[in-house]
């Protein structure tokens, strides 16, 4: 069954976690990401209003920690993930997990 990484990016911190445990993970160079935070904003919306958010997400390097995978492990993005804001699963487990109004899905 097919499996999707899942980002509540209402709940993003901007800790970078993924992104470090990223290139540990797979020994990757500093300049190099499996998943890069990206940032929206500060953005004013209207007077009162204002968007800044951050949002992970997976480049073309994310295989999503498949040798974790098979031996039953998270990716190591959502293990470490500290504000709790990255799930993995299949679309039942992630649609009982995750806000539906702010939420990415990565295949």
């Amino acid at each position: 069954m097919r499996k999707y990484l899942a980002v509540d990016y209402e709940f993003c911190t901007g800790c970078h976690t993924c992104e470090i445990v990223c290139q540990q993970e797979h020994g990757l160079a500093p300049d190099r990401f499996g998943i890069r935070l990206t940032q929206i904003g500060p953005d004013q919306l209207d007077e009162r209003r204002w968007q800044y958010e951050f949002v992970p997400v997976p480049t073309d390097r994310c295989d999503r920690c498949a040798h974790r995978q098979a031996a039953g492990k998270a990716p190591s993005c959502v293990q470490h993930c500290q504000a709790g804001c990255l799930h993995y699963g299949t679309l039942e487990e992630l649609g009982a997990k995750v806000d539906k109004r702010k939420v990415a899905l990565f295949t």
